[in-house]
This record gives C-alpha cells, sequence and structure tokens, in this order.
C-alpha cells in the first residue's frame, strides 16, 4: 500500500497528544481516588468497577481519528488490470540445431506448439506478429489483432542454416515500430510492447547481441528470452553427432539489458509454463487504486462503536 499524500499523517501528532493526555488524566483520577478514601470505602462506593470498560470508548475513539487520518493521506493499493492493447513479436529460432530431438519430438516442434498456445492465449486486442530467423530474419506475420495469422505462421515454421539472433531483435523492433506509426501512436505512448524470442544457440551471424540490446534498451521495447533445449542436445551432420548446447548467458544477458527476463526450459511442459509466466506479465499492468472510501468507512465503523459502548456502559457519549 502507498499514500498519495502521507504529509497528512502529521496529524497524527495531535492524536499521539490527545492519547497521553488521556493516559495522564486516567493515572491522576486513580491516585485521587486511592488518596481520599480507603479500600473498603472504594469497594462501597464502587461496588461494580466498570475496569477496562472505562477506557475501551476512548480508545476507539482514537483509532477513529487514527484511521481518519490514513484515509486524509489516501491510501492506495496495487491492483491487477488486464492490458487492452499492445505489441508483441514471437520471434523463434529456426536454425538447423533446433532439430535436435532432446526435447521431444524435436526442438522446434515443441517450441511451435508452445508459441501458438501462447498466442491463443493473449487478449483479443493485442496486435502479434511473428519472427523467424536463421542466417537472417524473416517477418512471418505482421504484428495484426487477427491472432490465427500468427497461429498459422507459427505452424509452418522451416530450418535453415545460421543464428542472426539479432538480426531477430532488430527485426521486430522495425515492425514495432511500423505498427505504431500504422496506429498513429509511438513508442513512447501507454500501448506497451515486448519481444518475445526463443532460440538455442549462439549468434553466428548478422547483428551482435550487443546492437540488438543498446537499439532495444533505446526503443524501451524489453526483449524476453526463452533459452530452450538442453546441454547435451545434439544433431546429426554428415553421419556424425554434433553437440548443440543451449547458450543461456548470452540470451540472459540480452534479456537483462533490455528490461526483459531470461528464462530457461529445457523440455515441453517447461516451456509452456514460461509461456504462461510471460502472457500473465504482458496481459496485465498494475494500477494504483485509491481506498479512501474504505478506510472512512471503517472509522466511521470505529466512531458508532465507540459511541454506542460508551452509551451502554455510561449513558453518555466518549
Amino acid at each position: 500500500m502507498s499514500l498519495a499524500s502521507p504529509a497528512w499523517l502529521l496529524l497524527l501528532l495531535p492524536v499521539a497528544a490527545l492519547a497521553a493526555s488521556y493516559l495522564v488524566q486516567a493515572k491522576r483520577r486513580s491516585q485521587y481516588a486511592v488518596t481520599f478514601a480507603t479500600l473498603p470505602m472504594l469497594e462501597r462506593l464502587t461496588p461494580e468497577k466498570p475496569g477496562w470498560r472505562r477506557h475501551l470508548p476512548a480508545t476507539l475513539l482514537l483509532l477513529t481519528f487514527v484511521v481518519l487520518t490514513m484515509a486524509a493521506a489516501r491510501p492506495q493499493v496495487d491492483e491487477q488490470v488486464p492490458r487492452e492493447r499492445a505489441t508483441v513479436i514471437v520471434v523463434v529460432d529456426v536454425s538447423l540445431s533446433m532439430q535436435a530431438t532432446d526435447v521431444a519430438p524435436d526442438r522446434l516442434s515443441a517450441a511451435s506448439d508452445a508459441a501458438q498456445g501462447f498466442v491463443d492465449g493473449l487478449p483479443s486486442g493485442f496486435n502479434v506478429g511473428v519472427v523467424s530467423f536463421a542466417g537472417s530474419a524473416t517477418v512471418l506475420a505482421t504484428p495484426t489483432s487477427d491472432h490465427e495469422a500468427a497461429v498459422t505462421a507459427l505452424d509452418n515454421l522451416r530450418l535453415d542454416e545460421g543464428t542472426a539472433i539479432g538480426d531477430g531483435v532488430m527485426t521486430s523492433l522495425a515492425q514495432i515500430e511500423s505498427t505504431a506509426a500504422t496506429d498513429g501512436t509511438g513508442l513512447d505512448t501507454d500501448v506497451p510492447a515486448q519481444i518475445v524470442l526463443l532460440s538455442d544457440g549462439t549468434n553466428t551471424v548478422g547483428s551482435s547481441l550487443d546492437q540488438a540490446a543498446g537499439a532495444a534498451a533505446e526503443a524501451e521495447v524489453p526483449v524476453s528470452t526463452i533459452a530452450y533445449g538442453t546441454p547435451t542436445g545434439t544433431v546429426t551432420v554428415d553421419g556424425q553427432l554434433v553437440p548443440v548446447p543451449v547458450d543461456q548467458a548470452s540470451l540472459d544477458a540480452l534479456a537483462q539489458a533490455t528490461g526483459g527476463i531470461g528464462y530457461a526450459a529445457e523440455t515441453a511442459e517447461a516451456l509452456d509454463e514460461v509461456y504462461d509466466d510471460i502472457q500473465s506479465s504482458i496481459g496485465f499492468t498494475t494500477e494504483q487504486r485509491d481506498v479512501t472510501p474504505y478506510v472512512i468507512a471503517i472509522a466511521l465503523l470505529l466512531g458508532l462503536l465507540a459511541a454506542a459502548m460508551s452509551l451502554r456502559w455510561f449513558a453518555r457519549l466518549p
């Protein structure tokens, strides 16, 4: 919880002074009674001492002042609100290493299925595009609210040579900028954009990861990366097994430099969980909701309770 106007909390000082004054007066009354009467006389004069009841209405009244002061400070709480608009580019590595079968049935097929589920779960108002990369980057589906186009593109991925991760990011940024221009908006508006990139390897051609990270950071477009596969993955080249371990470190560095999140998944199930997490973070935004009316209601209830107790026990208002 946060406070929109915390300066109002200074009003707690007079409330604290009032509480201290009450305690002093209560102690003086007790000492005065003991001074001018013996214990048997006190018992005869006050056979039904109110005890703790004497202090409860005053305590509730002081709590009422405290809660009213909190209300004046305008308390606010974080609330997850569904986004209505955003641009998401799904970027998939289609280099030859993605044919490794360490993830059943193979890395590319499992990645394609998971990415399609991810797109299907995004809000209908989101623009979704698809970019694949091997030796170069290719736009398979321009950003559109027609998610079926993105799903179809993800269902028709084809392997090729090379791993141009940097080009995949740069091409995605160009698509985001083009969409913003078409919509009449800009990258600095309330319509967020994000790149979700899945890869298993190291950047080998095209733009460097540093160049791509710098461009994404300047455009304020986070790149969330998914390092997909196991350290023991292999592919067969000319009859020989060639290791194709995942380069998670490079992908994590790219995500961190752009304000995204670096993920890792070694199974199809783990990849589904990663996409679910990304979907939740993209699909919702955190907004401040003012809860002042609720705090005022609590203060009124405390005040009414204090008055009711005082009238019931002492036939007077506190």
